[in-house]
């Protein structure tokens, strides 16, 4: 069974930066679309990003022209670079997408953005 595993979370003052990987257990991000959101303590998972299985890429209003989503299908992996990163960004950070119609969801990473 195919598993998203998230890393690169931690803890950054405001203005810096984080990337974040998502990587599948198979190599199946060359022909599938895959997605970022994010939840905060005691708020609903929003969207954040995604990036279709053609390499265009879409972003929330809240992280455009901060957050840069990119792909190695070499690697099988997803990249979300963040920049310039703002306390509101604090949040465990999940990648997500849908397989032969099953949704797959990472475990997280958690992001903190804080002086």
């Amino acid at each position: 069974q195919v598993q998203l595993m998230e890393s690169g979370g931690g803890f950054v003052q405001p203005g810096g930066s984080l990337r974040l990987s998502c990587a599948a257990s198979g190599n199946i991000f060359s022909f599938n679309g895959v997605s970022w959101y994010r939840q905060a303590p005691g708020k609903q998972r929003d969207w954040v990003a995604e990036i279709t299985s053609g390499g265009s890429t879409n972003y929330a209003d809240s992280v455009k022209g901060r957050f840069t989503l990119s792909r190695d299908n070499f690697k099988g992996t997803v990249y979300l670079q963040m920049n310039n990163l703002k306390a509101e960004d604090t949040a465990v950070y999940f990648c997500y997408t849908l397989l032969r119609g099953n949704q797959l969801w990472g475990q997280g990473t958690q992001v903190t953005v804080s002086s």
